[in-house]
Protein backbone atom coordinates (compact mmCIF):
# COMPACT_ATOMS: atom_id res chain seq x y z
CA UNK A 1 0.00 0.00 0.00
CA UNK A 2 1.22 3.19 -1.46
CA UNK A 3 1.32 6.69 0.85
CA UNK A 4 -1.42 8.40 -1.40
CA UNK A 5 -3.60 5.01 -0.44
CA UNK A 6 -2.92 5.14 3.60
CA UNK A 7 -3.76 9.11 3.42
CA UNK A 8 -6.94 7.71 1.96
CA UNK A 9 -7.41 5.48 4.05
CA UNK A 10 -5.83 7.25 6.96
CA UNK A 11 -3.56 4.67 8.05
CA UNK A 12 -0.15 7.12 7.98
CA UNK A 13 -1.58 9.73 11.25
CA UNK A 14 -4.42 8.08 12.92
CA UNK A 15 -3.61 4.38 13.13
CA UNK A 16 -6.92 3.73 12.02
CA UNK A 17 -9.02 2.18 9.24
CA UNK A 18 -12.44 3.82 8.25
CA UNK A 19 -15.23 1.12 7.91
CA UNK A 20 -16.91 3.44 5.59
CA UNK A 21 -14.22 3.77 3.35
CA UNK A 22 -12.25 0.75 3.28
CA UNK A 23 -15.43 -1.09 2.36
CA UNK A 24 -16.17 0.93 -0.59
CA UNK A 25 -12.92 0.65 -1.71
CA UNK A 26 -12.64 -2.86 -1.29
CA UNK A 27 -15.54 -3.49 -3.07
CA UNK A 28 -14.52 -2.08 -5.97
CA UNK A 29 -12.29 -3.06 -9.38
CA UNK A 30 -8.86 -2.59 -9.43
CA UNK A 31 -8.92 0.38 -12.18
CA UNK A 32 -11.71 2.16 -10.59
CA UNK A 33 -9.87 1.75 -6.86
CA UNK A 34 -6.95 3.38 -8.63
CA UNK A 35 -8.57 6.20 -9.93
CA UNK A 36 -9.96 6.86 -6.11
CA UNK A 37 -6.73 6.81 -5.06
CA UNK A 38 -5.39 8.99 -8.17
CA UNK A 39 -8.23 11.17 -7.32
CA UNK A 40 -7.41 12.02 -3.73
CA UNK A 41 -4.17 12.99 -4.58
CA UNK A 42 -5.70 15.47 -6.59
CA UNK A 43 -7.31 16.86 -3.99
CA UNK A 44 -4.82 16.73 -1.72
CA UNK A 45 -2.87 18.92 -3.99
CA UNK A 46 -6.05 21.59 -4.59
CA UNK A 47 -6.66 21.30 -0.55
CA UNK A 48 -2.92 22.33 0.03
CA UNK A 49 -2.50 22.01 3.42
CA UNK A 50 -5.80 23.69 4.33
CA UNK A 51 -4.97 27.00 2.19
CA UNK A 52 -7.88 25.81 0.01
CA UNK A 53 -11.87 24.48 0.93
CA UNK A 54 -13.21 22.47 -1.49
CA UNK A 55 -16.99 23.16 -1.79
CA UNK A 56 -18.79 21.07 -5.24
CA UNK A 57 -18.21 18.64 -7.32
CA UNK A 58 -19.76 17.21 -10.55
CA UNK A 59 -18.96 14.20 -13.08
CA UNK A 60 -16.93 15.86 -16.10
CA UNK A 61 -15.97 14.11 -19.09
CA UNK A 62 -12.65 12.37 -18.58
CA UNK A 63 -12.70 13.68 -14.58
CA UNK A 64 -14.70 15.69 -12.48
CA UNK A 65 -15.36 19.43 -12.27
CA UNK A 66 -13.94 21.22 -8.53
CA UNK A 67 -15.03 24.37 -7.14
CA UNK A 68 -12.55 25.11 -4.61
CA UNK A 69 -12.26 28.50 -2.50
CA UNK A 70 -9.09 30.20 -0.54
CA UNK A 71 -9.78 29.23 3.26
CA UNK A 72 -9.45 33.17 4.16
CA UNK A 73 -12.35 34.24 2.06
CA UNK A 74 -14.86 31.65 3.75
CA UNK A 75 -15.32 35.04 6.22
CA UNK A 76 -16.63 37.19 3.70
CA UNK A 77 -19.92 34.90 3.03
CA UNK A 78 -20.51 35.72 6.58
CA UNK A 79 -23.99 38.09 7.22
CA UNK A 80 -21.53 39.92 9.86
CA UNK A 81 -18.62 41.51 7.52
CA UNK A 82 -18.26 45.37 7.91
CA UNK A 83 -20.38 47.83 6.68
CA UNK A 84 -18.21 48.86 4.10
CA UNK A 85 -17.52 45.36 2.69
CA UNK A 86 -21.53 45.10 2.51
CA UNK A 87 -21.72 48.24 0.74
CA UNK A 88 -18.73 46.97 -1.82
CA UNK A 89 -20.17 43.58 -2.54
CA UNK A 90 -24.05 44.14 -1.73
CA UNK A 91 -24.68 43.46 -5.13
CA UNK A 92 -22.91 40.09 -6.12
CA UNK A 93 -21.61 38.77 -2.80
CA UNK A 94 -23.93 35.42 -1.86
CA UNK A 95 -25.73 34.96 1.97
CA UNK A 96 -24.25 33.56 3.93
CA UNK A 97 -27.47 31.09 3.87
CA UNK A 98 -26.23 30.04 0.40
CA UNK A 99 -22.96 29.69 1.66
CA UNK A 100 -24.37 27.08 4.25
CA UNK A 101 -26.32 25.68 1.24
CA UNK A 102 -23.03 24.84 -0.61
CA UNK A 103 -21.93 22.68 2.24
CA UNK A 104 -24.68 20.73 3.39
CA UNK A 105 -25.67 17.15 2.98
CA UNK A 106 -25.17 16.26 -0.58
CA UNK A 107 -21.82 18.29 -2.39
CA UNK A 108 -22.33 16.82 -6.00
CA UNK A 109 -24.12 19.67 -8.11
CA UNK A 110 -25.72 18.77 -11.83
CA UNK A 111 -22.88 20.54 -14.22
CA UNK A 112 -25.86 23.80 -14.59
CA UNK A 113 -25.81 24.49 -11.18
CA UNK A 114 -21.79 23.91 -11.10
CA UNK A 115 -22.21 26.94 -13.39
CA UNK A 116 -24.35 28.83 -11.56
CA UNK A 117 -23.12 28.59 -8.31
CA UNK A 118 -19.00 29.63 -9.82
CA UNK A 119 -20.67 32.19 -11.49
CA UNK A 120 -22.33 33.62 -8.41
CA UNK A 121 -19.10 33.17 -6.43
CA UNK A 122 -16.83 34.92 -8.90
CA UNK A 123 -14.82 31.84 -9.40
CA UNK A 124 -13.92 29.07 -12.01
CA UNK A 125 -14.25 25.87 -11.35
CA UNK A 126 -11.70 23.34 -11.74
CA UNK A 127 -11.18 20.55 -14.14
CA UNK A 128 -9.57 17.41 -12.65
CA UNK A 129 -8.61 14.75 -15.22
CA UNK A 130 -8.43 11.20 -14.34
CA UNK A 131 -7.12 7.83 -15.27
CA UNK A 132 -10.65 6.79 -16.66
CA UNK A 133 -13.77 7.96 -16.96
CA UNK A 134 -15.98 7.87 -13.78
CA UNK A 135 -18.57 4.87 -13.73
CA UNK A 136 -21.05 7.58 -11.67
CA UNK A 137 -22.31 4.14 -9.64
CA UNK A 138 -24.09 4.99 -5.98
CA UNK A 139 -21.06 3.34 -4.20
CA UNK A 140 -18.49 6.16 -5.87
CA UNK A 141 -20.62 8.58 -5.68
CA UNK A 142 -20.40 8.25 -1.63
CA UNK A 143 -16.98 7.97 -2.01
CA UNK A 144 -16.11 10.98 -3.67
CA UNK A 145 -18.90 12.60 -1.29
CA UNK A 146 -16.91 11.39 1.70
CA UNK A 147 -13.39 12.48 0.19
CA UNK A 148 -14.69 16.23 -0.81
CA UNK A 149 -15.91 16.51 2.78
CA UNK A 150 -12.34 15.60 4.36
CA UNK A 151 -11.18 18.32 2.34
CA UNK A 152 -14.30 20.97 2.71
CA UNK A 153 -16.34 22.73 5.58
CA UNK A 154 -19.71 20.93 6.51
CA UNK A 155 -22.78 22.78 8.02
CA UNK A 156 -25.26 20.44 9.84
CA UNK A 157 -28.45 22.68 10.88
CA UNK A 158 -29.82 20.64 14.08
CA UNK A 159 -26.90 18.56 15.46
CA UNK A 160 -26.86 16.74 19.40
CA UNK A 161 -24.34 17.26 21.11
CA UNK A 162 -22.96 16.08 24.96
CA UNK A 163 -20.23 18.42 27.12
CA UNK A 164 -19.29 16.96 29.67
CA UNK A 165 -17.18 19.67 31.93
CA UNK A 166 -14.64 18.19 35.20
CA UNK A 167 -15.74 20.51 38.10
CA UNK A 168 -12.70 22.02 39.50
CA UNK A 169 -10.06 20.72 37.09
CA UNK A 170 -7.82 24.22 37.23
CA UNK A 171 -7.69 23.51 40.84
CA UNK A 172 -5.99 19.81 40.69
CA UNK A 173 -2.33 19.04 40.26
CA UNK A 174 -1.32 18.17 36.99
CA UNK A 175 -1.22 14.35 37.55
CA UNK A 176 -4.75 15.05 38.99
CA UNK A 177 -5.37 16.30 35.77
CA UNK A 178 -4.53 13.59 33.59
CA UNK A 179 -5.99 10.38 36.24
CA UNK A 180 -9.64 12.11 35.87
CA UNK A 181 -9.41 12.80 31.77
CA UNK A 182 -8.37 9.01 31.53
CA UNK A 183 -11.11 8.09 33.69
CA UNK A 184 -13.50 10.39 32.28
CA UNK A 185 -12.45 9.05 28.48
CA UNK A 186 -12.59 5.42 29.82
CA UNK A 187 -16.29 5.98 31.34
CA UNK A 188 -16.82 7.52 27.40
CA UNK A 189 -15.58 3.92 26.00
CA UNK A 190 -17.03 2.06 28.74
CA UNK A 191 -20.58 3.71 27.57
CA UNK A 192 -20.17 3.32 23.91
CA UNK A 193 -19.23 -0.52 24.27
CA UNK A 194 -21.87 -1.24 26.92
CA UNK A 195 -24.77 0.55 23.85
CA UNK A 196 -22.76 -1.78 21.01
CA UNK A 197 -23.57 -4.72 23.24
CA UNK A 198 -27.06 -4.00 22.93
CA UNK A 199 -26.65 -3.58 18.95
CA UNK A 200 -27.41 0.82 19.60
CA UNK A 201 -25.30 2.35 16.93
CA UNK A 202 -23.39 5.22 18.46
CA UNK A 203 -20.58 6.20 16.21
CA UNK A 204 -19.44 9.10 18.43
CA UNK A 205 -17.28 11.86 18.05
CA UNK A 206 -14.84 13.74 20.59
CA UNK A 207 -13.36 16.96 20.81
CA UNK A 208 -11.69 18.13 23.78
CA UNK A 209 -12.17 21.14 25.99
CA UNK A 210 -9.15 21.49 28.05
CA UNK A 211 -11.42 20.26 31.54
CA UNK A 212 -13.88 17.62 29.89
CA UNK A 213 -15.25 16.66 26.43
CA UNK A 214 -17.58 17.57 23.40
CA UNK A 215 -19.46 14.12 22.53
CA UNK A 216 -21.56 13.54 19.09
CA UNK A 217 -23.11 11.16 17.16
CA UNK A 218 -21.42 11.25 13.68
CA UNK A 219 -25.14 9.93 12.62
CA UNK A 220 -27.91 12.06 11.98
CA UNK A 221 -31.80 11.85 13.36
CA UNK A 222 -34.39 11.37 15.43
CA UNK A 223 -32.81 7.90 16.95
CA UNK A 224 -29.07 8.87 16.87
CA UNK A 225 -30.17 12.30 18.80
CA UNK A 226 -31.68 9.38 21.45
CA UNK A 227 -29.50 7.42 21.53
CA UNK A 228 -26.96 10.26 22.23
CA UNK A 229 -28.88 11.12 25.02
CA UNK A 230 -28.68 7.94 27.03
CA UNK A 231 -25.56 7.60 25.98
CA UNK A 232 -24.54 10.58 27.91
CA UNK A 233 -26.60 8.74 30.69
CA UNK A 234 -24.14 5.45 31.11
CA UNK A 235 -20.89 7.93 30.76
CA UNK A 236 -22.27 9.47 33.96
CA UNK A 237 -23.69 6.51 35.57
CA UNK A 238 -20.18 5.05 34.75
CA UNK A 239 -18.44 7.94 36.58
CA UNK A 240 -20.86 7.89 39.60
CA UNK A 241 -19.54 3.99 40.30
CA UNK A 242 -15.61 4.93 39.62
CA UNK A 243 -16.25 7.66 42.09
CA UNK A 244 -17.46 5.48 44.79
CA UNK A 245 -14.87 3.29 44.40
CA UNK A 246 -11.83 5.15 43.57
CA UNK A 247 -9.91 7.44 45.53
CA UNK A 248 -9.70 11.43 46.22
CA UNK A 249 -9.57 13.18 43.29
CA UNK A 250 -8.32 10.59 40.89
CA UNK A 251 -12.05 10.09 39.37
CA UNK A 252 -13.48 13.50 38.09
CA UNK A 253 -16.95 14.79 39.73
CA UNK A 254 -18.64 15.99 35.87
CA UNK A 255 -21.60 18.56 35.31
CA UNK A 256 -22.93 17.94 31.74
CA UNK A 257 -25.57 19.64 29.27
CA UNK A 258 -27.29 18.01 26.46
CA UNK A 259 -28.40 20.17 23.86
CA UNK A 260 -29.42 20.46 19.87
CA UNK A 261 -28.40 23.04 17.57
CA UNK A 262 -26.52 24.00 14.36
CA UNK A 263 -22.68 23.19 14.39
CA UNK A 264 -19.81 23.65 11.41
CA UNK A 265 -17.48 20.34 11.19
CA UNK A 266 -13.85 20.48 9.79
CA UNK A 267 -11.24 18.06 9.75
CA UNK A 268 -7.52 19.26 11.31
CA UNK A 269 -5.06 18.40 10.00
CA UNK A 270 -2.37 16.18 11.31
CA UNK A 271 1.09 16.46 9.89
CA UNK A 272 0.51 16.95 5.84
CA UNK A 273 -3.36 15.26 5.89
CA UNK A 274 -6.61 16.05 7.05
CA UNK A 275 -7.42 13.89 9.82
CA UNK A 276 -10.07 11.54 9.01
CA UNK A 277 -12.23 12.13 12.14
CA UNK A 278 -13.65 15.53 12.22
CA UNK A 279 -14.27 18.34 14.90
CA UNK A 280 -17.28 20.53 15.50
CA UNK A 281 -18.09 23.93 16.29
CA UNK A 282 -20.93 26.27 16.11
CA UNK A 283 -24.10 27.52 18.07
CA UNK A 284 -24.77 24.59 19.46
CA UNK A 285 -21.35 24.24 21.32
CA UNK A 286 -21.41 27.92 22.03
CA UNK A 287 -24.51 28.06 24.20
CA UNK A 288 -23.00 24.37 25.83
CA UNK A 289 -20.02 26.24 27.11
CA UNK A 290 -22.83 29.24 28.15
CA UNK A 291 -24.86 26.72 30.10
CA UNK A 292 -21.80 24.78 31.96
CA UNK A 293 -20.70 27.92 33.52
CA UNK A 294 -23.29 28.12 35.57
CA UNK A 295 -24.41 24.59 36.50
CA UNK A 296 -23.55 22.97 39.43
CA UNK A 297 -21.41 19.76 40.62
CA UNK A 298 -23.59 16.83 39.72
CA UNK A 299 -25.97 18.33 37.62
CA UNK A 300 -27.02 17.73 34.38
CA UNK A 301 -28.72 20.80 32.11
CA UNK A 302 -30.81 20.28 28.82
CA UNK A 303 -30.92 23.23 27.12
CA UNK A 304 -34.04 25.03 25.31
CA UNK A 305 -34.39 24.29 21.31
CA UNK A 306 -36.94 23.43 18.88
CA UNK A 307 -35.47 21.83 16.10
CA UNK A 308 -36.53 20.37 12.68
CA UNK A 309 -35.15 16.52 13.68
CA UNK A 310 -35.41 13.87 10.79
CA UNK A 311 -36.79 10.66 12.24
CA UNK A 312 -33.88 8.10 10.78
CA UNK A 313 -31.20 8.63 8.78
CA UNK A 314 -30.87 12.33 8.64
CA UNK A 315 -33.66 12.47 5.45
CA UNK A 316 -35.18 16.05 5.60
CA UNK A 317 -38.47 14.40 3.95
CA UNK A 318 -39.25 13.17 7.43
CA UNK A 319 -38.45 15.68 9.91
CA UNK A 320 -41.23 16.77 12.32
CA UNK A 321 -40.63 19.99 14.61
CA UNK A 322 -39.49 18.96 18.60
CA UNK A 323 -38.91 21.19 21.41
CA UNK A 324 -36.67 19.88 24.50
CA UNK A 325 -39.67 18.89 26.40
CA UNK A 326 -41.00 17.02 23.43
CA UNK A 327 -37.84 15.35 22.81
CA UNK A 328 -37.00 14.18 26.40
CA UNK A 329 -40.44 12.46 26.38
CA UNK A 330 -39.33 10.37 23.34
CA UNK A 331 -36.18 9.58 24.80
CA UNK A 332 -38.00 8.50 27.67
CA UNK A 333 -40.43 6.50 26.04
CA UNK A 334 -37.15 4.50 24.48
CA UNK A 335 -35.46 3.44 28.15
CA UNK A 336 -36.77 -0.37 27.75
CA UNK A 337 -34.09 -0.87 25.46
CA UNK A 338 -31.50 -0.37 27.93
CA UNK A 339 -32.98 -2.74 30.45
CA UNK A 340 -30.52 -5.56 30.88
CA UNK A 341 -27.03 -3.88 30.71
CA UNK A 342 -24.40 -4.19 33.41
CA UNK A 343 -23.43 -1.72 35.55
CA UNK A 344 -20.52 -2.47 37.48
CA UNK A 345 -21.47 -6.21 37.62
CA UNK A 346 -25.09 -5.33 37.85
CA UNK A 347 -27.64 -5.73 35.23
CA UNK A 348 -29.99 -2.87 35.02
CA UNK A 349 -33.95 -3.43 35.52
CA UNK A 350 -35.20 -0.25 35.26
CA UNK A 351 -34.15 3.20 34.37
CA UNK A 352 -36.59 6.65 33.98
CA UNK A 353 -34.91 9.87 32.95
CA UNK A 354 -37.12 13.44 33.27
CA UNK A 355 -36.66 16.80 33.67
CA UNK A 356 -37.76 18.52 37.14
CA UNK A 357 -40.27 20.49 38.89
CA UNK A 358 -42.48 21.22 41.31
CA UNK A 359 -45.10 18.09 42.61
CA UNK A 360 -48.81 19.22 41.15
CA UNK A 361 -51.44 19.21 43.33
CA UNK A 362 -53.40 16.32 41.57
CA UNK A 363 -50.63 14.38 41.00
CA UNK A 364 -47.74 14.08 38.87
CA UNK A 365 -44.67 16.96 38.71
CA UNK A 366 -44.26 20.24 36.34
CA UNK A 367 -41.29 21.24 34.35
CA UNK A 368 -39.66 24.19 35.75
CA UNK A 369 -37.48 26.00 33.25
CA UNK A 370 -34.60 27.85 34.06
CA UNK A 371 -33.02 31.04 33.22
CA UNK A 372 -29.06 31.01 33.52
CA UNK A 373 -27.02 34.00 32.80
CA UNK A 374 -23.32 33.79 31.36
CA UNK A 375 -20.19 36.10 32.21
CA UNK A 376 -21.25 38.35 28.99
CA UNK A 377 -24.28 39.06 30.72
CA UNK A 378 -26.53 36.90 27.97
CA UNK A 379 -29.63 34.67 29.81
CA UNK A 380 -30.76 31.52 28.37
CA UNK A 381 -33.26 29.21 29.38
CA UNK A 382 -32.49 25.39 30.53
CA UNK A 383 -33.68 22.57 32.37
CA UNK A 384 -32.67 20.65 35.65
CA UNK A 385 -32.73 16.83 34.60
CA UNK A 386 -32.10 13.79 36.28
CA UNK A 387 -31.68 10.45 35.53
CA UNK A 388 -32.47 6.87 38.07
CA UNK A 389 -31.46 4.02 37.62
CA UNK A 390 -32.64 1.09 39.49
CA UNK A 391 -29.96 -2.29 39.27
CA UNK A 392 -30.81 -6.04 40.45
CA UNK A 393 -29.36 -6.96 43.50
CA UNK A 394 -27.33 -3.45 43.44
CA UNK A 395 -28.31 0.31 45.30
CA UNK A 396 -29.59 2.62 42.79
CA UNK A 397 -27.97 4.93 40.60
CA UNK A 398 -29.27 8.43 40.94
CA UNK A 399 -27.56 11.50 38.51
CA UNK A 400 -28.25 15.06 38.38
CA UNK A 401 -29.45 17.02 41.17
CA UNK A 402 -32.81 17.07 42.65
CA UNK A 403 -35.36 20.08 41.82
CA UNK A 404 -36.03 21.35 45.05
CA UNK A 405 -31.76 21.63 45.93
CA UNK A 406 -31.71 24.22 43.03
CA UNK A 407 -31.29 28.17 44.70
CA UNK A 408 -33.19 30.82 42.76
CA UNK A 409 -30.29 33.26 42.28
CA UNK A 410 -28.13 35.02 39.86
CA UNK A 411 -26.62 31.97 38.53
CA UNK A 412 -29.85 29.32 38.39
CA UNK A 413 -33.54 30.95 38.42
CA UNK A 414 -37.02 29.98 37.79
CA UNK A 415 -38.00 32.53 34.74
CA UNK A 416 -41.40 34.19 35.27
CA UNK A 417 -43.90 34.36 34.48
CA UNK A 418 -44.60 30.88 33.10
CA UNK A 419 -41.64 28.90 34.18
CA UNK A 420 -43.21 25.95 34.95
CA UNK A 421 -45.20 23.62 32.53
CA UNK A 422 -47.36 20.16 33.13
CA UNK A 423 -45.55 18.43 30.65
CA UNK A 424 -44.07 15.38 32.76
CA UNK A 425 -45.09 11.71 31.68
CA UNK A 426 -47.56 9.72 34.14
CA UNK A 427 -45.74 6.80 34.32
CA UNK A 428 -42.59 8.10 35.79
CA UNK A 429 -44.57 7.89 38.87
CA UNK A 430 -42.63 8.58 42.16
CA UNK A 431 -39.32 10.45 41.72
CA UNK A 432 -36.21 10.60 43.31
Amino acid sequence: MDSTETRLLGLDSTGSYPTALSTLIEEMSLPQRGNIIFLDARLHDLWGLGQNVILNWCPEGDGIAILSVPHYSVATYSDKVSSDSVERTQTTRPSEDFFKMLISKRRQLTPRKMKNVATLLGIEKIHLPLRVPLTNSPREQQLIEQMIKRYSISYVATRAVALFDIVGFSLSSPFEQMTQLNSLSYSVNSAQSKLLAKKIGIDFGRSTTGDGFYLWNRDLGLEADINLYHFMHLVLADNAIARSKGTYNTVPTLRAGFHIGSSYEFHQAEGLNPTIYNYIVGDVTVELARMIERALPGQILVGEFSAEIPSSGGSPEDASMLDSLDFVEKAAKSLEQLSGLELSGEKIGSIQCYLTGTPLKGGGFSIRQISVQDKHGISRNVFNSKVNIYRHHAEPIFLGIEDRTLVAGPAQRPTEPGSERDRAPDHLGKRS
